[in-house]
Order: structure tokens, then sequence, then C-alpha cells
């Protein structure tokens, strides 16, 4: 989620057949919810938030490891025989099941804690992954378009503080062309 930007219920509602390590890219169209207390899987509100997503070769790399996720799956299904639920997923609990966006808030809070990073949300890793990628001069408007944001002005308003040093290099570039200095 850090190194992508997705949602916490777009990466729990991804699928084997979204990923494709060879190519370097998962394609988001789904996100995994709770409604009534019920797990459902549902499309993404827009046809913005459906979006292919390029992966780095580093993050391509850390994510091999899921061919051997996918392999302890496979072992466990076996094992379970008839209690094994075959959801496809990427992300399941040990019978196969999609993982309960609440659950994975609670695992995840208790990682951060343990490590003494406080009490963080899924969702600050998105938070993270677009002022990062701000930070390192990646346009607002791709920025936008990773997220799934339905307008730019969306990321504008939401990651703007990221954006406050540009305004100083706009201002000496400027300074750079009009007075060349």
């Amino acid at each position: 989620m850090l190194a992508t930007g997705l949602r916490r219920g777009e990466a729990l509602g991804l699928r084997w057949s979204d990923v494709d390590l060879d190519a370097g890219r998962l394609v988001v169209t789904r996100q995994l919810k709770r409604e009534g207390g019920t797990l459902v899987t549902a499309d993404t509100k827009t046809a913005r938030i459906r979006r292919a997503l390029d992966l780095s070769a580093p993050m391509v790399e850390a994510l091999r490891a899921l061919r051997a996720h996918r392999a302890r799956q496979a072992a466990e299904r076996l094992a379970l025989g008839a209690a094994w639920r075959d959801s496809g997923y990427v992300f399941t609990t040990s019978l196969g099941t999609p993982v309960d966006p609440r659950n994975c808030y609670r695992e995840f809070r208790g990682i951060c804690e343990d490590a003494g990073l406080g009490r963080w949300h899924p969702h600050e890793l998105r938070h993270s992954a677009a002022s990062l990628m701000l930070a390192q001069g990646v346009k607002l408007q791709d920025v936008s378009e990773l997220l799934g944001h339905s307008l730019i002005r969306m990321t504008a308003d939401v990651y703007g503080h990221v954006l406050a040093p540009d305004r100083k290099a706009a201002a000496e570039a400027m300074s750079e062309v009009l007075w060349g200095c």
C-alpha cells in the first residue's frame, strides 16, 4: 500500500488474476469492504478508480514473495481439504477466506505500536505514498491518476502542503528567466 498508494479495500480486493509480476503491473478493479456485517466485493466507484499500476523493479522483486505465498496457499488448500475456501484473493486468512478490513486494521495498528510508531491506520500508507511521490517530483496529475482520484483538485487539496517547496523553485525559475539570476 505504501509503494502503490492503494486503498485498504483495493489491496484486500486484489485477486491473483489482477497481479502480473512478469509485466510488473497490477490492475485495480474492485474493493473488498464490509456492508451490513458481511464482507462484499464491489467494483470500484468510478472508471477512473479502475486503473492499472506499473510496479517499480524493486517492488516487483519484493512481490516475488507473493509467488511463495501463493504456494503456501495451495499447501493450505490441500491440508484443509473441504474446509478451504478458494476465494482467489491474494491476501487471505489461513482458511482461504478474504481478510476482513477491520482485522487488517487491527493487525496493522498492532505492528505499528510494537514498532514504536504509534497508532497508525492503513490509510496513512496511502497518504504517505502520495506525499513521498510529490516530494520526489512526481507531477501532481500523475499522483492523482495513480491514486485513482476523480479530480486532480482532490489531490491538490489533500496534499498541497507537500507542494509548498515547489513555490520557491517556481520563483527561482522565474527569476532566472526574467532577470538571469
